[in-house]
């Protein structure tokens, strides 16, 4: 991760830290998952359960990333999304790291960081399934 990410207009991204100081804020579970591209246990993190209406943001970065309007029980053991809070907000990468079962990886579009995987097996509307890391997130719960 570079120590400066600029956007397209060539001026700081607000909120984006350098591995070393990510390290002091992160837990070693969080720096794992985030910078790392680790995966947690399933059902290890409080945020698989969290039902609470609010905003899941990055941990890295504190973008915002997904609504509680779209989280669903998909039974896989981690927190799961059928849509972003708005298109953009996290990247897709191939990931071929197991060549018989190639998935997607998903990113946060500001800081790079690990977030987890999108299949295509969820719900309507969308048919998707972010299968998120809750180690990699903040929840804002609403008011």
């Amino acid at each position: 991760m570079p120590n400066k990410a600029k956007n397209s207009s060539q001026t700081p991204i607000a909120n984006i830290k350098t591995q070393d100081e990510l390290r002091k804020i992160l837990s070693d579970e969080a720096f794992f998952v985030t910078q790392q591209a680790g995966t947690e246990a399933p059902h290890s993190h409080v945020y698989n359960q969290e039902w609470s209406l609010g905003i899941y943001h990055c941990k890295c970065c504190d973008a915002a990333l997904f609504l509680s309007d779209s989280k669903f029980d998909a039974g896989c053991g981690w927190p799961s999304f059928f849509a972003t809070l708005c298109e953009g907000v996290v990247k897709e990468i191939e990931d071929l790291k197991y060549p018989e079962r190639p998935r997607v990886e998903i990113r946060c579009s500001q800081c790079d960081a690990h977030l987890g995987h999108v299949f295509p097996d969820g719900p309507p509307p969308t048919g998707l399934r972010y299968c998120l890391n809750g180690s990699a997130l903040n929840f804002l719960q609403a008011d």
